[in-house]
């Protein structure tokens, strides 16, 4: 019921705006300047206006007040009627009543600036208000400052009162054909174009690389104008290979000639490269479908408020990059927000938004409707990968770009790999050993591979570079970790005797001089020293690990990740869980070359990168990237290497040799027992535990930070010395933050003494 009130109230009035529209029209045009009016004097003959003596008033005093532009008092009135009595809405009505105001006002000062009117009226063209106006303006802009102020306040009017748009006009006005001056302008940019060298090709044919780490690759050449201006520019990959920088190793990198003879004399040869599947032609590029792309980026980002226009395009292997350049004042998180909103509105799987470093562009990232493979074949052929002197070089992929990526372990000087299953790193860890397999010899490079999955790894048993078989007991896993943290301490010990920095140093220290040197303390009579090989600890799922004995694998890997750097040991950990469980923060500090392939929430993709991406990612693959040195995110599209030509790979190095294992390395560290089967405490073994021992009974109390104070060690030695004295029953056991009690005097060093 009130609404129907409601809705004839709105007739009544409008039909009553409709009637008093027409009474004005009507006293408007009839007027005559002899009619009674408040400037003359009552005639004696009839009123010649229309609607009589109250229209003579009337129509004398609005052409007093606002001259010839009272016309415009009856566009509101009819607008108004039209909207009351069939019910339409009136949207922002303040806007359009100060727009009104505008543009009556800036009418009658131009009305009145010109002077218009006939011969016979008695009032000025502009009225009233043209005069004010114009007598404000004149004495203080001039005339041609009056004129511009007067048609910014019609442009103002027109803005606020009609649907009228300034960029709609100009987009109407853009198909207009060019005048001859300007098409005569543009053939001579042309013509200069065509005399430029060619810097791109049509195709995009695989290339040599550019160095280890991703370098700003040439923009092309643009043109005078303004980039929203021009239609967006396809960048192919340059035909000139960009020079290597070779991957820099810790100095002096010298001995390649003999390390070569070294492989030489034992008559093993790397593998041969036909074992890998030649790369696939790329697919064209179809430059009438990438354009239709970016016009639909562009107006997408159109709808949501982001202004801007796409400026160049960039076509790689599986993705394409578009450079957008936003308007003055649009913020880069706008334009991230609408990454599921472009997702739906160019019908693609996935996108990808990131700043394009020393660009004032935003780089979106396209799939491409058909992906190219990436064999592992084309990053071994490469030239970079060639030309790199590392032992441990790692071939990933290629960027986006299509440049093939290959970087070097001993920067890194770890990696920590983590994704979600299915998502490419089972054949990233492939690419990553095939690599290190045809850049070095097993007198060079030894692996330990630990899988307790059992699935991923047993390609590779019993090739010559092993020096244990393949774990897969949790328990032999954290045997191994235990092993290599005292080897990295044995190979500082020879390194610190020797007086040199690093393994390459000390393995350059016994090239050079031609012969072995002489022995090392405590060591076997006859035995001498020989260049130390680098040792690659390869996991593949390090949560299997975690869920056994988190502590003491996670200690291991952080004083491996922390120290072991120098003396040639390196970790590359993959796990298929990127929760803080698994990825702890002791373990994550250590590790700052991460790569991240697809994960299911944005939280995972922060635990892995500590930031988001990863969740955008398209799999099989499809990896970011922290290299070594920086914090930037790289994206790579990792390669492809089959199960068969890992295999064949494999084989191949087996008819070479047989691997020498280690048997100890799986069993380090755990408790033996005597012939009476009297468990045999293994601190007995550590050459600091008599120290100890006699460190604790002179202070008598007992405690890790004394021990790490006094004897300059770590927390987890002093910590297992603790343990063995309690296994003895030499300290009690722990109270709290209270030291332990010492059970035993002086005549107990005496006896171990004596032992």
């Amino acid at each position: 019921m009130p609404r129907d009130v409601n809705s004839k109230k709105h007739e009544f009035i409008g039909v009553s705006l409709l009637i008093l529209s027409v009474l004005l029209l009507l006293c408007l045009i009839s007027y005559s300047p002899h009619d009674p009016s408040l400037n003359t004097q009552p005639p004696r003959f009839p009123v010649d206006n229309q609607i009589g003596r109250i229209g003579a008033y009337a129509s004398d005093l609005l052409y007093q007040v606002f001259g010839f532009a009272v016309y415009l008092l009856l566009l509101p009135l009819l607008i108004l009627s039209w909207k009351l009595t069939f019910g339409r809405e009136i949207r922002n009505p303040s806007l359009k009543g100060i727009g009104f105001f505008l543009l009556l006002t800036a009418t009658s000062a131009l009305l009145q600036l010109f002077d218009f009117r006939p011969q016979d009226v008695n009032f000025k063209a502009g009225g009233l208000t043209g005069v004010l106006v114009t007598d404000l303006l004149l004495p203080n802009l001039n005339r041609t400052g009056t004129i511009i102020v007067i048609a910014g306040g019609l442009l103002l009017g027109l803005l606020a009162t009609t649907r009228f748009s300034l960029n709609g006009l100009f987009g109407r006005v853009a198909p207009v054909p060019v005048p001859a001056p300007a098409r005569l302008w543009q053939r001579f940019r042309e013509w200069r174009k065509r005399r430029k060298p060619v810097r791109t090709v049509v195709n995009i044919k695989p290339t040599l690389p550019q160095t280890s780490e991703p370098t700003p690759r040439p923009t092309p050449v643009k043109a005078a104008t303004t980039a929203a201006a021009e239609a967006p520019r396809i960048t192919l990959t340059p035909v000139r290979p960009p020079e290597p920088e070779e991957p820099r190793p810790v100095p002096p990198p010298t001995p390649a000639p003999v390390q070569a003879s070294a492989a030489a004399a034992r008559k093993f040869t790397l593998p041969p490269v036909e074992l890998l599947n030649p790369a696939e032609n790329p697919f064209p590029v179809n430059e009438a479908d990438l354009m239709e792309r970016a016009r639909m980026i562009s107006s997408k980002c159109a709808e949501f408020g982001v202004n801007g226009g796409i400026t160049q395009i960039h076509p790689g292997p599986v993705v394409t990059t578009f450079e957008f350049k936003p308007d003055a004042g649009v913020k880069y998180s706008k334009i991230t927000g609408l990454v599921d909103d472009l997702c739906l509105g160019i019908k693609a799987e996935s996108v990808r938004i990131d700043r394009l470093p020393g660009k004032a562009t935003v780089g979106i990232e396209v799939p491409n409707t058909r992906r190219e493979m990436i064999m592992l074949r084309e990053l071994i052929d490469s030239e970079v990968f060639r030309k790199s002197n590392s032992k441990l070089t790692l071939a990933l992929g290629k960027l986006i770009n299509g440049n093939p990526y290959v970087t070097d372990l001993v920067r890194m000087p770890h990696l920590l790999i983590a994704g979600a299953t299915g998502a490419g790193k089972s054949v990233a860890l492939n690419c990553m050993i095939t690599s290190i397999l045809y850049k070095a010899t097993p007198e060079e490079v030894r692996f330990i591979f630990i899988d307790p999955k059992r699935l991923e790894l047993g390609l590779y048993k019993d090739i010559p570079h092993l020096l244990t078989p393949i774990v897969t007991d949790p328990g032999e896993a954290a045997s191994a970790l235990r092993w290599a943290t005292s080897e990295m301490e044995t190979r500082y010990k020879k390194l610190a005797l020797r007086g040199v920095r690093n393994i390459e140093q000390y393995n350059n220290l016994l090239r050079s001089s031609g012969k072995q040197l002489s022995l090392l303390e405590n060591q076997p009579e006859g035995e001498l020293e020989k260049p130390l090989s680098y040792l690659v600890l390869v996991i593949d799922e390090l949560a299997d690990l975690m869920m056994v004995s988190s502590r003491e694998v996670e200690e291991s890997i952080s004083r491996l990740a922390a120290m072991a750097r120098a003396v040639g040991i390196h970790l590359i950990i993959a796990t298929q869980r990127p929760s803080v469980d698994v990825i702890t923060g002791v373990i994550k500090a250590n590790f700052p070359c991460r790569i991240a392939f697809k994960v299911a929430s944005k939280v995972d993709s922060r635990t892995i990168i500590d930031g988001n991406g990863a969740e955008q990612l398209l799999g099989n693959g499809d990896m970011l990237f922290i290299p070594p040195g920086t914090s930037r995110i790289t994206r790579i599209h990792g390669a492809y290497v089959s199960e068969t030509e890992a295999h064949e790979i494999a084989e191949n190095l087996r008819k070479q040799g047989r691997p020498s294992y280690d048997e100890s390395v799986l069993h380090y560290g755990e408790e033996e027992v005597d012939e009476a089967g009297n468990p045999v405490d293994p601190g007995y073994q550590d050459s600091l535990y008599k120290d100890a021992v006699r460190v604790v009974i002179g202070e008598g109390r007992a405690s890790t930070s004394l021990l790490q104070r006094r004897l300059s060690i770590g927390y987890g030695r002093a910590a297992k010395l603790i343990d063995m004295m309690f296994h003895n029953n030499i300290v009690g056991p722990a109270d709290g933050a209270k030291p332990r009690e010492i059970l035993v005097g002086l005549d107990f060093l005496e006896r171990l003494n004596a032992e």
